[in-house]
């Protein structure tokens, strides 16, 4: 009922929705190939959704919305760690829902807001590369793969080095929320992106928020 009711409010927004009822089932549609950003229940009979996060983030970087049954601090943060970039927690409004996937899409065409702040195209942070007109990363010489979000991220700390960025401000700037949303997804994101870029090339402030060292 879920599945056929959101199906159907996408459609009336003007999307096409390709409907899986499981998992295994959500995995096949995919590599079919085609889908700009896939929504994901937690729940899916077979395969869960995050299961099929993490076969999904083995090949691709598709924009990934997860839902999370209300108050399941578990599921939000199993998600997130999977490789999700955001997360409804049900029952969702419609409208939100729709918000958040054009977020999502907003952020995967990398209108690189961040960048047009930097001087030069190319910065270097120790043995990170980041270029951010070719939106290319690269550490000690090797390209890093990063998901759209996780890049994000990176332009905006690279935008501001050595400047903390408290949660709220990356919440805005990075995840495009006009509200106080839940700065677990901001943690969870620099945990992935650390583990990409080398951990202690961003540093926690203790209280206040994130920054990206200089050298």
């Amino acid at each position: 009922m879920i599945r056929r009711t959101v199906n159907l409010a996408l459609e009336r927004y003007g999307y096409t929705v390709t409907p899986a009822p499981d998992g295994l089932t959500g995995l096949e549609r995919f590599r079919e190939g085609g889908h700009d950003v896939l929504l994901l229940d937690v729940m899916l009979p077979g395969l869960d959704g995050i299961g099929l996060c993490r076969r999904v983030r083995e090949t691709s970087i598709v924009p990934v919305l997860m839902m999370s049954a209300r108050g399941d601090a578990l599921d939000v943060v199993s998600g997130l760690e999977a490789g999700a970039d955001d997360y409804v927690v049900k029952p969702v409004d419609t409208a939100v829902l729709v918000a958040r996937i054009r977020s999502l899409l907003r952020r995967a065409t990398f209108q690189a807001a961040p960048a047009e702040r930097l001087a030069s195209s190319r910065l270097a942070f120790g043995d990170l590369v980041v270029d951010t007109a070719g939106l290319e990363v690269l550490r000690d010489g090797e390209p890093v793969a990063l998901a759209p979000t996780e890049l994000r991220l990176l332009l905006e700390f690279a935008a501001n080095p050595g400047l903390v960025l408290d949660r709220q401000t990356l919440l805005r700037t990075v995840w495009d929320y006009g509200w106080e949303g839940d700065t677990r997804v901001v943690d969870l994101c620099v945990q992935r992106l650390r583990r990409k870029i080398g951990a202690d090339r961003v540093e926690t402030v203790r209280g206040f928020g994130y920054k990206l060292r200089r050298n």
